[in-house]
C-alpha cells in the first residue's frame, strides 16, 4: 500500500518561530485550558502523536509514562532539551501511518495541531485506534472548515472553497481543514463514541491580541469553549473520544514491550542496543540519543548505505 505523504519538520524551528516568538501566548494557554478539562486523571502509559518539542507534554501530569511521538526527529531532540533527563519520557521518530506499538496498549492519546497535516487523515486515526486499549481517552484537536471566518468569506464571494462541504480543503501543501460533522464520522465510523467538544480560538485575530491582554482573551475564551456542544465555528476544535474497540494489551512496565515492527506487526522486537530487531523480517530499527527511530529501516547488514538508499 502507497504510503501517503508526510510534514516533516526536521531542522525547523517552529516551536521557537511559531510559538515563543509569535505572539501565541493566548492560543497556547485557550489550549492548554481546553486539554485541562478533556483529560482523564491519569493512567500508565500516555500516547502524544504529533509530540513536536514537546509543548504540551507536561500538562499531562496524571501519567506514569508519556510516549512522545513525531516524524522529526530534530523535534524530539528539541523536547529532550525542554524535559530534561527523565525515563518518564519515551521518544519516537515514526509515521503516524505506521505506528510501531502494539495493539492496545495506551491508556491515553492526543493529537494537537497534527491532523491538519493528514492527507488521509481516516487511516491515521486508525493506527492511533489500534494502539489504545478499550475505553481509553483519545482528545483530538482539528482544524476547522466551518470557521465563522470561512463562512463570511464566502458568502462575500472572496473564497471559492465551500466550509459548508464536507470534503478537507488543502489551502497550503499537506494543510488542511476538516469537517467537524466529516471527522465525527471518522471516528464513529472507527469504534469510537465521541464526548465532550470544545471550541477553542474564538479570538484567534491579530488586531485583538494587540489591543487587548492575553489574560482577558484568554479568560473569555475559557467561557466560550463550552459553546461546542451546540456549534463549532472557531478555527479549532477540541473532541474527547472514547475507543470501543479491542483488547487490552498485558505490559508489565517494560517499555520495550509496547514496540512491534511497524512492517511487518511482529512483537516483540529483540534488544541489540544500538537498534532493535524484527525477528520474523530481520529489519533493524536505530536507537540513538535516546529516540527510537522506526521511520526507515538500518540497511541490511553488509549493504552499502548509498546504495540502498
Amino acid at each position: 500500500m502507497d504510503r501517503p505523504p508526510v510534514c516533516n519538520y526536521e531542522g525547523s524551528d517552529y516551536q521557537s518561530s511559531f510559538w515563543d516568538r509569535g505572539r501565541r501566548a493566548y492560543e497556547d494557554r485557550a489550549e492548554a485550558i481546553a486539554l485541562r478539562r478533556l483529560l482523564p486523571k491519569g493512567g500508565r502509559l500516555m500516547l502524544e502523536l504529533g509530540a513536536g518539542a514537546g509543548r504540551n507534554t507536561t500538562r499531562y501530569v496524571g501519567f506514569e509514562r508519556i510516549v512522545l511521538v513525531d516524524f522529526s526527529r530534530t523535534q524530539l531532540q528539541q523536547a529532550q532539551r525542554r524535559l530534561g533527563d527523565s525515563d518518564r519520557y519515551i521518544y519516537v521518530a515514526a509515521d503516524v501511518y505506521r505506528l510501531p506499538f502494539v495493539d492496545g496498549v495506551f491508556d491515553a492519546a492526543t493529537m494537537i495541531r497534527t491532523l491538519h497535516h493528514m492527507a488521509d487523515p481516516s487511516r491515521a486515526l486508525t493506527q492511533v485506534r489500534n494502539a489504545l486499549a478499550p475505553r481509553a481517552t483519545f482528545i483530538l484537536e482539528f482544524a476547522n472548515k466551518l470557521n465563522l471566518k470561512a463562512i463570511l468569506r464566502y458568502s462575500l464571494g472572496r473564497q471559492k472553497w465551500n466550509p459548508f462541504s464536507f470534503e478537507p480543503v488543502e489551502f497550503a501543501e499537506l494543510n488542511f481543514d476538516f469537517h467537524p460533522r466529516a471527522v465525527r464520522n471518522w471516528l464513529t465510523a472507527l469504534g469510537f463514541t465521541t464526548g465532550r467538544v470544545l471550541t477553542v480560538s474564538h479570538f484567534r485575530s491579530a488586531l485583538l491580541k494587540r489591543i487587548l491582554p492575553v489574560f482577558l482573551l484568554v479568560w473569555l475564551d475559557s467561557l466560550l469553549q463550552w459553546t461546542g456542544a451546540l456549534w463549532q465555528l472557531t478555527p479549532s476544535v477540541f473532541v474527547k473520544a472514547l475507543n470501543q474497540e479491542g483488547v487490552r494489551a498485558s505490559w508489565d512496565g517494560n517499555m520495550l514491550a509496547i514496540f512491534k515492527c511497524p512492517d511487518c506487526g511482529r512483537s516483540p522486537l529483540v534488544d541489540r542496543s544500538a537498534y532493535l530487531q524484527c525477528p520474523q523480517c530481520g529489519k533493524r530499527w536505530q536507537v540513538s540519543g535516546g529516540i527510537y527511530d522506526f521511520r526507515e529501516p538500518l540497511p541490511a547488514a553488509g549493504t552499502n548505505p548509498q546504495v540502498a538508499a
